[in-house]
């Protein structure tokens, strides 16, 4: 059967690569074509548009581009009609999937789509969007099954697909040598994917080196922005940088300052203490304050219902704040410990790996009824 995938940042490129491989284990003949990323090309999906081309980050942003973003959803539905899938599968991404959705429903396409967005936060109406246009909705996180039952929308709960890729994943023991880091502790900063993070986090999140001399400083790049945002930060000797290696880094990591995302759970799952950051636009912020309904904005928070991680948004992120959590986090920090057990405890309520082979048998099946 042929499948149109399409994942709009750099952990839907993840998932959406092991996602094929779930696919090609119940679906031998499988044809794929879509929209994502490097992984996923790279288990052999014909890639139309890479996502380093659209992803706009925050509300402001959206807005900026709605002529680029319209002319994407235009070429995507082209496409979409040309290739004549058997089903279309959407990986979260929801300004985008959503109206995909809608267009391939009127035009009697499959629809499923793997990793919910997150209606549960905000505008909880577009839940009945979600039941009117999408066939089969695969969830990743056990709250989201009670959720859509208030929809009387029935859901697939498969699991976390982040433990496929933590469960893969080998440490490289000459990682080390391999990016000439020395033998001194390590905090790692995640700064994100996207261009206007990089820009908005690296320069504060620095701001903590003078304080931690015995500390060096590792930069998780991502090859697909333009090496010229990481270059000032090499010249300068402030930070080394590691690229598409961001689990080897975490693996020997003491501490961690991470862009609030995906990464949030992946630092907590590979057992890193981390401190949550974010900064967007003062238009965006003030606008995501007036409609998110949630009380966290980390996956780790979420999930535990608690602060396990602080949180440091807007204002909050800065040199005095960033200094005085990563002293409490680090070994023999004073919140050290308990993090640790809050992570045990956020392992035990994610589970096992397991939820990109269990989707691509799900939609297989569905396929064949």
């Amino acid at each position: 059967m042929k499948y149109y995938l399409i994942a709009g940042e750099r952990s839907g490129d993840l998932h959406g690569s092991n996602l094929i491989k779930g696919i090609r284990a119940s679906d031998p003949e499988a044809e794929f074509r879509g929209w994502g990323g490097d992984m996923m090309e790279a288990e052999g999906m014909d890639l139309v548009t890479h996502y380093k081309d659209t992803a706009f980050m925050g509300f402001l942003e959206v807005v900026m581009n709605l002529r680029t973003i319209t002319g994407f959803l235009k070429k995507c539905k082209a496409d979409i009609l040309e290739y004549q899938p058997d089903a279309l599968i959407l990986i979260d991404y929801p300004g985008f999937n959503l109206r995909i959705a809608s267009f391939a429903k009127a035009r009697g396409l499959k629809v499923f789509y793997y990793i919910s967005p997150k209606v549960w936060a905000w505008n909880q109406k577009r839940a009945w969007k979600i039941k009117a246009n999408v066939d089969h909705m695969f969830v990743i996180f056990p709250f989201e099954v009670d959720f859509y039952k208030k929809y009387d929308y029935k859901v697939d709960y498969v699991g976390n697909p982040l433990m496929d890729a933590i469960a893969a994943f080998r440490p490289d023991p000459d990682f080390r040598r391999e990016h000439n880091l020395d033998d001194r502790p390590i905090i790692a900063l995640l700064p994100g994917s996207r261009k206007q993070e990089i820009i908005g986090m690296l320069d504060t999140m620095l701001t903590t080196q003078k304080h931690f001399p015995g500390y060096q400083y590792v930069i998780a790049g991502v090859k697909n922005l333009p090496s010229t945002l990481y270059e000032q930060y090499l010249s300068s000797g402030k930070a080394a940088i590691v690229y598409e290696r961001t689990y080897d880094l975490l693996s020997v990591a003491d501490a961690a300052l991470v862009t609030s995302g995906t990464a949030t759970l992946e630092t907590a799952l590979l057992k890193v203490p981390e401190v949550v950051c974010y900064r967007t636009s003062g238009i965006s912020y003030a606008l995501a304050k007036r409609l998110i309904r949630i009380p966290f904005i980390s996956l780790v928070n979420l999930i535990l219902e608690k602060e396990a991680v602080r949180e440091l948004i807007q204002d909050e992120l800065n040199e005095t704040n960033l200094v005085s959590e990563l002293r409490a986090i680090l070994p023999g920090g004073s919140k050290h410990m308990v993090q640790m057990q809050d992570y045990t405890r956020l392992a035990e309520l994610v589970g096992g790996a397991g939820a990109s082979q269990y989707t691509g048998v799900l939609i297989v099946q569905y396929l064949s009824k």
